[in-house]
């Protein structure tokens, strides 16, 4: 094909993607996805063209850029960055020019300049060293060790068999198998070496001759010139100021070691010539498939992944950890008051030392041994400061390559847990993700070395015979398609096509190379999905019996209540006796803080007849969820921890005709709640529309948002404690709530 004809289809490409952002159109959602899958497929196919397509999407972006169409920068500059992760030939002037264009975006709100930032760091490595990023790409997610770049990264695919068909998960499993048996770890080294070496010499480089080349050679071989060629990228990348043309002297030196003398790469011209050039294929990243049964799948898992790559003491010390559950020991977590100086130590002390020992000698003031705190193993070492959120995750899930990641810490693995699913699914992933944390508290062994990132692809109900049904179980799908048109346009669309992959027969000719839709588009999300949006977990307390110790939960989307035994009353209907009012429904109290824009709190108490209600936690459309938020950051919490409590009232009502019931539904916003029964009436409980998550014969539940998990240390020290050992008020410190993070692109576009 003609460079023009080339220019020409991709840009007809890029105008696809455009519109299908600027007039998204329901009836063509069985192609949304397909421009932006098609267009890096038409790159992969001309990889020779990949300047070509880079100048077209930096003059859209510039374009945008002066029209004000933001909506169309960061799905343009991702689609960006993606291109530019896997090509070589990319001029020095296109690098200087996508860089320059990134920071000018930093003068724009968050998230345009959050994304902008990452992107402007990766290129400005890129630009003095090209093929950094496919090279960190595929060490972090072939599991490649090298000692200058130990990253690793692994995708867990989480799928739940009572919520996800047998056949879509077959299908799923089968298209991840047949990839991945496509790359084995030698393929994966020559495709570092070939891109490094392409990507640096560009045009000098004589690929054919050189794949040729690394084919041939032994594994030994291979290995030598694969960790030589990461170490010549990493130590200049490593370099404050690095410098291009040291690093492409090194790299023509490994080039004339692999090809031999000059004569004989002068015969490998001839070679070219005859010659089609072969691209160099990014591998799909490693992803373990799991069919999700055990709450503690999740903790146990990450768990494993961390074991066999500790390089100092994490293998033997996770020897001693309880896969089923680990018991904390208190002596490790001993706090002391005493100050530590030797006069201030009470008398009669039993810990004086001996009259000979050194410390007995003349002197103003000694230390006796300092206040005692967890002790933790050397590989589980707390950092000293963390700019990110509290917790296991971080803004950004991509390793920065610069230096070490955390004070105090060489090495942090990232773990991506994507699960699929409908709303069900999410709300078991709040449940393990609120254990996780909690056993966190206890146990500080993973959030030194983990970076926990995660994902959410909807796998809805078909069409028929619910519509209904499969709207209210995509609530989550609808509010992360709203808040990002990428993840919407991406991702959302991928469940009629994971579905109509499980109805087609599977393929049996495993020669025939994979090129699957489903499994490029995921690779394509954990990759560039580095925006999370944090939605915040609500702890419920749930009372079957008063004077017993309630039974504790979270819930992330939903807790809906109804009154057992209890029939709704129909419209107009009237009694045939005096007390059949009193039959329908159940009186409760509810006693709740109401969700006030000044946030003084203000407590209201209600007594009233319901046949159920209903707590929303994420927000039904645009004007109740981004414009009413008021957190300072729009990105960190949807919802700013409010509930949307609708409640089914029995009215009576008097007319010519008698008394009658009706009902009415009463909506309000609270920040926490408390229901009791006040008559003998008991409820049932469904967590985030889960049958698996049922609570029945509950008399009265708490629902608030659920606080971060502390430890006891943690808690003592929060609480100030006067003379008399009594909490004092002015020195509680309330603990933060618990947020849990959803990937999307580019977070909650305002």
């Amino acid at each position: 094909m003609e460079s023009s004809d080339v220019e020409l289809d991709f840009q007809r490409s890029v105008q696809a993607v455009l519109r299908e952002l600027n007039t998204p159109n329901p009836a063509l959602q069985s192609t949304q996805g397909m421009w932006r899958w098609s267009l890096h497929k038409k790159v992969e196919r001309n990889p020779g063209k990949s300047s070509v397509l880079v100048r077209i999407l930096l003059r859209e972006l510039e374009k945008a850029e002066s029209e004000d169409t933001r909506h169309v920068i960061i799905p343009l500059l991702l689609t960006l960055m993606y291109v530019l992760t896997k090509a070589t030939g990319i001029t020095e002037d296109l690098y200087h020019r996508a860089y320059t264009f990134c920071t000018r975006l930093l003068t724009l709100p968050a998230p345009y300049s959050t994304v902008a930032l990452d992107c402007a760091i990766t290129l400005k490595i890129e630009t003095a060293v090209p093929g950094t990023l496919y090279q960190r790409t595929v060490l972090a997610e072939q599991n490649l060790t090298s000692e200058l770049y130990p990253y690793q990264d692994r995708v867990f695919l989480f799928v739940d068999p009572e919520l996800v068909s047998a056949s879509v998960c077959s299908a799923l499993l089968l298209e991840i198998e047949a990839a991945q048996e496509q790359h084995s770890p030698e393929a994966c080294m020559r495709h570092v070496v070939s891109h490094a070496l392409k990507a640096a010499l560009g045009e000098a480089c004589h690929t054919g001759a050189l794949t040729r080349k690394l084919q041939a050679s032994s594994r030994r071989a291979l290995e030598h010139y694969f960790h030589a060629v990461v170490a010549a990228v990493e130590q200049v990348a490593s370099e404050d100021s690095p410098s291009r043309l040291a690093h492409l002297e090194r790299l023509e030196e490994i080039y004339c070691s692999l090809l031999g003398s000059a004569a004989t790469r002068r015969r490998c011209v001839g070679d070219l010539l005859q010659d089609r050039l072969p691209g160099i294929p990014l591998p799909s990243p490693s992803i373990t498939f799991h069919l999700w049964s055990d709450p503690e799948q999740l903790w146990k898992e990450l768990v494993l992944f961390l074991r066999p790559h500790s390089q100092l003491r994490l293998s033997s010390d996770l020897e001693a950890l309880d896969l089923q559950g680990l018991g904390l020991d208190w002596d490790l977590a001993r706090v002391s008051t005493d100050s530590g100086i030797e006069r201030d130590l009470p008398f009669g002390s039993d810990e004086l030392p001996a009259p000979s020992s050194p410390e007995m000698e003349p002197a103003a003031l000694q230390r006796k041994g300092g206040v005692r705190k967890r002790v933790w193993p050397p590989d589980f070492s707390v950092p000293g400061s963390w700019d990110g959120p509290p917790g296991l995750h971080r803004r950004t899930g991509r390793p920065s390559g610069d230096g070490e990641l955390l004070p105090g810490v060489s090495r942090v693995h990232t773990a991506r847990v994507l699960v699929l699913g409908d709303d069900r699914v999410l709300g078991r992933l709040a449940q393990a993700y609120y254990r996780l944390r909690k056993r966190e508290s206890k146990n500080f062994c993973l959030a030194p070395r983990l970076s926990l990132q995660l994902y959410y692809i909807p796998v809805l109900p078909p069409q028929d015979p619910e519509a209904s049904r499969k709207a209210e179980l995509g609530e989550m799908a609808s509010f992360l398609g709203r808040a990002d048109p990428w993840y919407e346009s991406t991702i959302n669309t991928l469940c009629p096509a994971i579905l109509k992959l499980a109805e087609m027969p599977p393929c049996l000719d495993t020669s025939r190379t994979v090129d699957p839709f489903i499994l490029d588009v995921i690779t394509y999300y954990v990759r560039m999905g580095n925006q999370p949006i944090y939605f915040q977990l609500y702890k419920v307390k749930i009372f079957t019996n008063l004077s017993h110790d309630p039974t504790e939960d979270v819930f992330l989307t939903e807790l809906k209540v109804k009154i057992q035994d209890s029939k709704s009353p129909k419209e107009g209907s009237s009694p045939r006796r005096r007390g059949a009012a009193e039959g329908l429904g159940a009186e409760l109290s509810l006693c709740y803080q109401k969700a006030l824009l000044s946030h003084r709190p203000r407590e209201v108490t209600v007594s009233l007849r319901t046949t159920g209600l209903v707590l929303k936690a994420i927000p039904a459309g645009d004007t109740e969820g981004f414009s009413q938020c008021t957190v300072p950051n729009a990105s960190s919490a949807p919802g700013c921890s409010r509930l949307r409590v609708s409640v089914t009232e029995v009215v009576k009502s008097s007319n010519l005709a008698g008394r009658s019931l009706t009902t009415a539904t009463n909506t309000f916003w609270t920040s926490s709640i408390q229901v009791q029964s006040q008559d003998q009436r008991l409820l049932t409980l469904w967590l985030d529309k889960d049958g698996g998550r049922t609570f029945r014969d509950v008399v009265r539940f708490e629902a608030g948002p659920c606080p971060e998990p502390c430890s006891r240390a943690q808690k003592s020290k929060m609480a100030g404690l006067n003379s008399q050992g009594q909490e004092t008020e002015k020195n509680m410190v309330k603990p933060s709530s618990l947020l849990m993070p959803i990937n999307t692109f580019s977070g909650i576009i305002q």
